[in-house]
């Protein structure tokens, strides 16, 4: 099972604060980490357009969106609130979450004609207002599952678009065979997240590569935290530098890579090489990034010969063949991944 948005090295320090004015997210955080996480029909939208003065009906997958309220317990799913179809309820965290799973699907639709997280028209789950002030959101291999937040350090986990496509990322890598939560492979299950979220969020907007921000998270933490978001693509160790939290420890480069026996070997640390491997790739080729470096990503995840065990240096060189496959040996994006994975310090030819 994979771990939740916020890192659980972020949550140790704040659930070991002796400060009279956090103490409430303290406990908070104290009671996220004791809480365990516990472990579809196909529909279908009409389009229409003119050609030509002609009216033309096409029809393409939607989504079938399924929010459920927890009611600050930590029993799930919880009572249904909205669903495919209804209108909004007022309450922004119901709502974000729907919204948010809309976007996510379009995302994947649109880039990748992906129907759904399984690829096959499933249901879109969520549950909010999980638990008491709980610190994170996560994916539980059905639904993805929302707290609040302690209102002290983080806010409730709908905000963020990113956070919503990065933990229903996790479920697309599972359906596509899985990478180890361990290590550099799930170093690796945890940058695709990012990489997903991240282009989901560019997706909504409109953004070409050179525009957007690449932070994970964003909207997430109260004006309280010294920090925009809880990672960056681009320059990974500067999302946030706080008196609380202390300062972002991601590295962007192997040289910085670190050797941690906590957080399944570091996964959501050392992510911050395969994200900003990522980030110069897409940059690089320009454009859209999910229409050309996102595919790429995505038809490595997806392309069935990736190894649950991969690391970067595997990973690097599956996405090379990827590219070599799609745009041409010569050709610019080839390059571009090649330079890349050079720029954070993977030798692609050392696999395993």
């Amino acid at each position: 099972m994979t771990a939740g948005i916020v890192p659980p090295f972020l949550l140790d320090r704040l659930a070991s604060l002796d400060d009279p004015r956090l103490a409430h997210a303290a406990r908070a955080a104290r009671a996220t980490l004791a809480l365990p996480r516990p472990a579809h029909p196909a529909s279908a939208r009409l389009r229409l357009s003119v050609d030509a003065g002609a009216l033309v009906a096409e029809t393409a997958p939607a989504p079938d969106r399924i929010v459920s309220d927890a009611q600050n317990t930590e029993r799930l799913p919880g009572r249904r609130v909205r669903s495919e179809d209804d209108g909004p309820t007022g309450d922004t965290a119901v709502d974000k979450a729907y919204d948010g799973l809309g976007s996510t699907f379009d995302f994947f639709w649109d880039a990748f004609s992906r129907d759904a997280i399984d690829g096959a028209g499933g249901s879109l789950l969520a549950t909010v207002h999980y638990g008491s002030d709980y610190d994170n959101a996560f994916w539980n291999g059905e639904r993805m599952v929302f707290g609040d937040g302690d209102g002290e350090v983080f806010t409730g986990f709908t905000r963020s678009l990113s956070v919503i496509a990065h933990e229903l990322g996790h479920g697309v890598t599972e359906a596509s065979g899985g990478l180890e939560y361990e290590g550099q492979s799930g170093a690796l299950n945890e940058s695709l997240s990012d990489v997903f979220g991240a282009l989901a969020e560019q997706h909504r907007a409109g953004q070409r590569a050179d525009q957007a921000t690449w932070l994970i998270g964003a909207g997430i933490f109260t004006d309280a935290v010294q920090g925009s978001a809880l990672r960056s693509m681009k320059a990974p160790g500067t999302a946030y530098d706080d008196d609380v939290l202390g300062r972002d420890p991601q590295p962007g480069h192997m040289r910085d890579y670190v050797d941690a026996r906590d957080d399944n070997g570091g996964v959501h640390i050392n992510s911050g090489i395969p994200n900003h491997a990522f980030y110069l790739a897409a940059t690089a080729i320009g454009g859209f990034a999910w229409e050309r470096a996102g595919l790429i990503w995505y038809r490595t995840l997806t392309g069935g010969s990736l190894s649950t065990t991969a690391d970067f240096a595997a990973f690097a060189a599956a996405t090379v063949a990827t590219a070599t496959a799609e745009y041409g040996g010569q050709s610019k994006e080839v390059a571009a991944v090649r330079a890349a994975w050079t720029g954070v310090g993977v030798d692609e030819s050392d696999r395993s």
